[in-house]
This record gives structure tokens, C-alpha cells and sequence, in this order.
């Protein structure tokens, strides 16, 4: 393996021993070496991998972008990893590669456990920011995106090698806190937390389910909004909590341990997981520290009497706002807390970097609070990077809704697609003979596999149409079709083992065999893509991609029919790497396959 600009180890894939080759005789020619780098071909049934080197060089070396093609394609035709290289239209260099470079490449990521994915030279500390559930509220469609993105970015960069701390980041300070403080307060007086003079012990039961935050938020909202008094009342509540008042304090507790125990069990049926429970609250006592020191360094501007930091540059193509630290009215909003949360990250984890997985409507709070940390000296502008990404939309275009118009609740969104994805497994006569308990079980893996492809498939800043009936279908561009494919697989190793059929060495001779190959070959560069842009749509890409080929191979090329011993062999451990291969990187979108279906 050699090491990439991005500090990967890199695979010594296909495309890349073809680079070096296509370099070197580039160079003999007296041409940058970069010029004979290679790509896949956009027209694969004319070659494997292209190259355009020499329509650039033409210009350079006042040649014929064809005689320097040619003079390449001699010097290719010489090594033995390629099987034939053509000259097409005014000078692309087209390259057929040998059946021995692909068996070779094949038994090579059959023996690798990681088949055939590159890691990183060095290990990163990198922190994870996502899922930003509120308190006394349930998980609903808005939170998906952020949820499953930022999960499949944890789980590649942990496989990449990064040392990854996640934090949930939850919303559980500010107005709405006083608002439901108070709102408890009108429907229970006689509560102890209530009383200014008590000092506890308070009780250790809480006082309010999910269900009754569920009823009092919006409950106290609309009143604040009719009454600006109540709204003065919740803004007082506010500042006693965040100044410390015992009964407030231990109220919320309450709210934030019960919202707490429902996000966990939501985001545990979607096979999500955090490190950090962390929320804004963490960062407040570190406030009145900030503002000091952003004063005494004269970072911090007083402005109609609210304090800011001018975060605006003069190379802006558009008005960036200044950084509100603290407002006229004395008190610190989501900015102040935000900016505590990169120090406290600095002082606990010391990230080199930091991945806010947010939807893009924020771009313009994380530019400011970027801006605003670097002036600091808490984190440098390049360390923080916001994920931005579009919205998941119904069919009229519009964010997600139920028929009612209202949100729509992640638990019900899920409980939807495990119905469709029972009505579909009916549908294809799949999971028969099996008891409830597996059937329940493997409708629930093809409902969760239908909602994460269906998201992460898609390019993470764009907004995506959500078609429950066409991301549960077993065909098409689907989860539930890589599911199928998977257990396909799973299914033959399994007649395989039974049989006391061996894996032996692999030999590429039938053309379906030849793309499954360059298909497995592929996954260490799709890894490296998704990896430095952070686009989980690129495992996606190549999960289908792969699971086409083995299509294709499994219906050309038999395998344990096949009465030949070598090429029985051959196409058992084709099988197993294949397996391997799509189990990993479903595993790094949060999939994972059934045993049967």
C-alpha cells in the first residue's frame, strides 16, 4: 500500500497500478508522470479504464494529442497486466486489462478481512456533532437526515482508522425550558420545585412523562405567543434556571432524563448509537468565562447594548451578521453556547476535527460561530466543518408532513415502513417458513434498509422526494434490493458449507466475472471519495453497483453446479469476497442483512 495526499493508506488497486503504469511512460516520453493517471471507462464495453492524458499534453509539447497516444499504448501493450490499449478519437488512451491482473486483484481482496479497503496512515481525533433532538420533544422526520448522515460518517471514519467521539447535542436550554417550567407550574402549584424556600431533597421520580412534555411544550408555547406576559413570566423562569434556582434545576433534570430515556429507544430501532449525551447546558458554565475573556481581549464589541464579536470579512459575496455573544437584555442564546461547546470540546477531546452534521438552512449560524472560534483561538477555521444537507421532502415537494399536515413522528415513519416492508416480503413471496418472531424481524432489517438507502443514496445537499412504496421494493435502486442480493449470497455459502464445498484460488475467465472484479476493485476508491467528502451517496453508489454484478455473475457463471473443481472454487471465493465486500459497506450506512429472506 502506498500513502495518499489525504493520509490514507492506499490500496494498490487496478486503477491506480495502470496510473503508475500510464506515469511512467508518460515520463519516458519527457511528459509530467500525472499525465497517464487512469479512471474507470465511461464506456465499459469498449474498454476497462481511460485515459486523457494526452489530449492535455498535446497543447504542452505542440504534438498530436493521437502520435502521443500512440507512443503510450506501445509502452502499455509491453506490461502484462494489460491485455489490450487502443488509441479513440483525437487521442483517449483505452485499457482492456489482463485476466491475470483481475485474478490476481481478486485473490487479494479475498484474503484481506477488509476486502480491499485502504485505512489512514494516521489516526485522527475527530468529534461528530449530530442528531440535535430538543428536549420535550419526540424524534420526528426532521431529525432523520442528521441521525442516519451523521452515523454513516462515524461509522466510515472509524473504519478509516479515526479515533471518533459522537455527541448527540442536545437542545435542552433556552426559553423553551422556562416555558415549561411554567407551564408545569399552572397545572401542578403544589409541586415542591415551585417553592423558592425549599431546598430539597426534591423527588427522584419524575413529576412528567414523555407524553405529558409532548402535550405541555406547544400547550405553553401558543400561550406565550397570545400573551406576552406569559412570555415575560418563561423568559424569567429562564434566567432563574440558568442562574442556578435548586427547584428549577431539579425540574428539568427531570425533563431532560425523560426525553433522554425516548431518544435512546428511538434511535436504538434505528441502529444509532452516540458517545457523548451532551446538550447545550454543558457549555453554559463556561459562558461568563468566554465573555470575560473576549472582553478583556477586545474581541468582543459592545454594540446598542448587546455584546458581539464582527465576524464579517471583506472578501463576503454576501452580509454575514456579527456573532451575538450576549444580547441587550444581558443573556446568551444558542451562539454563546455553541461557541462553549467548541472550548469545552478543545479542553476535554482535542479534536483536529470537528463535523457538524446540520441541515443547510444553518450554514450561515456555523459560518458565523466558525468565524467567531478562530478569532477566539478555540479551534481553527479549517478544523470545524458544517455537513449541510437538504431536506427530505412528501410528494408535493414541500418538508415531509403527515395527511393531517403536522410532523410527522420518526416512530410512526418507522412503524409505516415495517408495515410496507411486511406487505412487500407477502408480495415476493419472501420469509416463508420461518416463525412470526424471524419474519417480524427481517421486515423490520428491509423497512430500515429502505428508509437509510433511500436517504443516504441520495447526494447528502440536495432534498429528496421520500416514496415509501417505491424505497421498500426488492427491485430498483433500493435497500431492500441489496438485502436481497446480500441473502442471496448468504444462501449459497451456506449450500456451500453443507456440500463441504472449499474456496480455492480465483481465476477470471467469463466476462461476468471480469465485472465483478472491476467492481470489487472499486471499493477502495469509492471509500476514499466518500471518506474526504464526506458523501455516504458514494457507498451507496457503489453497494448497488456491486450487487448488479454479482447479478449479472450469479446468473452467467454457475457455482456450485459447475462440475469443474478449480472453477467451482474459483467462484465460491468470488462469492465469499463478494459477501464480505457488500456486508461492509452496507455495515458503514447502518444496514445490515438478514441470514434468510
Amino acid at each position: 500500500m502506498t500513502t495518499s495526499e489525504g493520509g490514507s493508506e492506499r490500496a494498490e488497486t487496478l486503477v491506480r497500478a495502470l496510473g503508475v503504469l500510464g506515469g511512467q511512460a508518460f515520463a519516458s516520453l519527457g511528459l509530467d508522470p500525472s499525465l497517464g493517471e487512469f479512471r474507470r471507462s465511461d464506456r465499459p464495453d469498449l474498454a476497462d479504464f481511460q485515459c486523457n492524458g494526452a489530449m492535455t499534453a498535446a497543447r504542452a509539447a505542440k504534438r498530436s494529442p493521437r502520435d502521443i497516444a500512440g507512443e503510450v499504448v506501445e509502452i502499455l501493450r509491453r506490461d502484462p497486466m494489460v491485455a489490450d490499449a487502443e488509441i479513440a478519437g483525437p487521442g483517449f488512451i483505452n485499457v482492456r486489462v489482463s485476466s491475470a491482473a483481475l485474478s490476481h486483484r481478486a485473490r487479494r481482496i479475498f484474503e484481506d478481512p477488509r476486502a480491499g479497503a485502504e485505512s489512514v496512515s494516521r489516526s485522527r481525533r475527530v468529534v461528530i456533532d449530530f442528531g440535535g433532538p430538543n428536549v420535550a420533544k419526540p424524534l420526528h422526520v426532521g431529525h432523520l437526515r442528521s441521525t442516519i448522515i451523521g452515523d454513516s460518517l462515524q461509522r466510515l471514519f472509524r473504519f478509516m482508522g479515526d479515533d471518533v467521539t459522537s455527541d448527540v447535542h442536545l437542545g435542552d436550554w433556552g426559553l423553551q425550558m422556562g416555558l415549561l417550567i411554567t407551564e408545569v407550574e399552572d397545572e401542578r402549584p403544589d409541586l415542591p420545585y415551585f417553592d423558592a424556600a425549599f431546598s430539597g431533597p426534591f423527588p427522584s421520580d419524575s413529576p412528567v412523562s414523555m407524553d405529558d412534555l409532548e402535550r405541555l411544550y406547544p400547550q405553553a408555547s401558543a400561550r406565550s405567543k397570545a400573551d406576552g406576559s406569559r412570555r415575560d413570566r418563561a423568559r424569567r423562569a429562564t434566567a432563574e434556571l440558568q442562574a442556578g434556582r435548586a427547584g428549577y434545576r431539579a425540574l428539568w433534570r427531570h425533563f431532560v432524563e425523560t426525553t433522554q430515556t425516548g431518544l435512546e429507544r428511538e434511535f436504538r430501532a434505528l441502529g444509532v448509537s452516540f458517545d457523548l449525551w451532551k446538550g447545550e447546558s454543558d457549555a453554559d458554565p463556561l459562558i461568563p468565562e468566554i465573555v470575560a475573556d473576549l472582553k478583556a481581549r477586545g474581541l468582543a464589541e459592545l454594540d446598542d447594548g448587546a455584546w458581539i464579536i464582527p465576524v464579517a470579512r471583506d472578501t463576503d459575496k454576501k452580509a454575514v451578521p456579527p456573532f451575538m455573544l450576549v444580547n441587550s437584555e444581558g443573556a446568551s442564546g444558542y451562539h454563546a453556547t455553541d461557541l462553549g461547546t467548541v472550548l469545552d470540546r478543545k479542553r476535554t477531546l482535542d479534536p483536529e476535527l470537528s463535523l457538524y452534521v446540520v441541515d443547510q438552512r444553518q450554514a450561515l449560524h456555523f459560518e458565523q460561530v466558525f468565524r467567531a472560534s478562530a478569532a477566539a483561538g478555540y479551534a481553527a477555521e479549517s478544523a470545524l466543518e458544517h455537513i449541510g444537507f437538504g431536506t427530505m421532502n412528501g410528494p408535493d415537494g414541500k418538508p415531509f408532513k403527515t395527511r393531517e399536515g403536522g410532523v410527522l413522528k420518526l416512530h410512526d415513519l418507522i412503524e409505516q415502513a415495517k408495515a410496507a416492508a411486511r406487505a412487500r416480503l407477502i408480495e415476493a413471496g419472501l420469509a416463508e417458513g420461518v416463525s412470526s418472531e424471524e419474519r417480524e424481524a427481517i421486515a423490520t432489517r428491509v423497512a430500515i434498509a429502505a428508509i437509510k438507502f433511500a436517504d443516504l443514496s441520495n447526494v447528502r445537499t440536495t432534498n429528496y422526494i421520500f416514496d415509501l412504496d417505491r424505497f421498500t421494493s426488492f427491485e430498483g435502486r433500493t435497500g431492500p434490493y441489496l438485502l436481497y442480493q446480500c441473502v442471496r449470497m448468504k444462501s449459497l455459502a451456506r449450500r456451500a458449507s453443507e456440500e463441504g464445498a472449499a474456496p480455492g484460488s480465483i481465476i477470471v475467465e467469463l466476462p461476468a466475472e471480469r465485472d465483478l472484479v472491476l467492481a470489487l476493485d472499486s471499493f477502495a476508491d469509492a471509500l476514499s471519495a466518500a471518506y474526504e467528502r464526506r458523501m455516504p451517496h458514494i457507498l451507496c453508489e457503489h453497494a448497488y453497483a456491486l450487487a448488479q454484478a454479482f447479478s449479472g455473475f450469479y446468473a452467467a457463471a454457475p457455482v456450485l453446479a459447475e462440475t469443474d473443481e478449480a472453477r467451482r472454487r474459483s467462484r465460491l471465493a468470488l462469492t465469499l469476497a463478494t459477501l464480505r465486500q457488500l456486508e461492509l459497506v452496507l455495515g458503514l450506512i447502518g444496514v445490515e442483512a438478514p441470514e434468510r429472506m
